[in-house]
C-alpha cells in the first residue's frame, strides 16, 4: 500500500474547495450510505468501474490523530453521473453505485472506503469530493484528485490550487495483489 501521505508533502493542510452541485441532500442521499460505495446493502451485483480501497486519517496541523471525526465521500460513477437528481449527464446511472458513504474515524484518526477508482466527466478531471467534520463543529470540504493524472492539467479546480495545495490533495494509487486500486491519504485539518 502506498505510504502515508503527510510525511511526503509535510504536513500541509488539505484546501478547501468547492463541494460542487451535487452534493446530495439528505432526502437525496441513497437508502444504504455506509463506507462501501461498491455494493448497495440488498443488490446483486455491484458497481461497474474499478474498485478504490480509500484508507487514510484525519489529523491536525501537528500530525495527531483527530478520532470521532464524520467522513463523507461522494462521487460520479463509472459512467461520470453522479446520484443527484440534478445531474444532467446523458450517460445512464449505475444503480448499483451508491456514490455517497460516510463514516467516522477510528480512534487514531483512521477512515476507509470502499468505491470506485474516480474518472472524469466533460470538464473535469477524476476527482472524489470529500467533506470533514472539524473539531469546532463546522466542516470542511475538499476533492481528492489522482496524482498525476493527465486531465489535471487542463482542470480549473486542481490548477487553482497551486502546487502545496496540488500535492496536498492528490491519491497516490497502486495496485493491491487482489488487482484492486489502493491509497491510503492523510487528510490535515
Amino acid at each position: 500500500m502506498p505510504g502515508w501521505s503527510a510525511a511526503a508533502r509535510g504536513l500541509t493542510p488539505i484546501p478547501p474547495q468547492t463541494e460542487g452541485p451535487f452534493y446530495p441532500q439528505p432526502a437525496d442521499r441513497p437508502a444504504d450510505t455506509d463506507r462501501d460505495l461498491v455494493k448497495i446493502e440488498g443488490a446483486v451485483r455491484e458497481a461497474g468501474g474499478e474498485v478504490l480501497h480509500l484508507t487514510g486519517r484525519v489529523v491536525g496541523p501537528g500530525g495527531k490523530p483527530l478520532p470521532g471525526r464524520a467522513v463523507e465521500i461522494w462521487q460520479c460513477d463509472a459512467g461520470g453521473r453522479y446520484h443527484h437528481p440534478r445531474d444532467g449527464c446523458a450517460a445512464e446511472r449505475d444503480p448499483a453505485f451508491q456514490g455517497f458513504g460516510r463514516t467516522v474515524t477510528d480512534g487514531e484518526g483512521g477512515f476507509r472506503f470502499r468505491t470506485i477508482r474516480p474518472v472524469p466527466y466533460p470538464g473535469r478531471t477524476p476527482h472524489i469530493h470529500a467533506r470533514i467534520a472539524r473539531p469546532d463543529g463546522t466542516w470542511l470540504t475538499t476533492q481528492l484528485y489522482v496524482a498525476g493524472d493527465p486531465g489535471n492539467a487542463r482542470d480549473w479546480i486542481f490548477r487553482r490550487l497551486g502546487a502545496r495545495g496540488q500535492a496536498a490533495a492528490s491519491m497516490e494509487l497502486a495496485r493491491n495483489a487482489g488487482g484492486d486500486w489502493e491509497t491510503a491519504i492523510d487528510i490535515v485539518l
